[in-house]
């Protein structure tokens, strides 16, 4: 999957979600996104770095702390 395909993708669905929202103006979208990508991102890349907080901080350009952190905010952390 490259680049492009998530983007086209992230677009797809916020086209959907304006659709669904149906005239009401959205609220706090920038979190909202934020929120709903992290998480799987977070537990995808923990799976694939097989726990390793030093090795999927380092695939995702994070400090590990600063990893660990959001791992126990999305209670992703074992």
């Amino acid at each position: 999957m490259s680049k492009k395909h998530i983007e086209d993708c992230v677009r797809t669905s916020l086209d959907s979600y304006f659709r669904d929202l149906r005239g009401t103006e959205p609220d706090g979208m920038y979190e909202m996104l934020v929120r709903v990508v992290e998480k799987p991102l977070l537990d995808v890349v923990m799976t694939r770095a097989e726990g390793n907080q030093s090795k999927a901080a380092q695939w995702l350009g994070l400090n590990r702390n600063t990893l660990r952190k959001k791992l126990v905010e999305h209670k992703l952390l074992k």
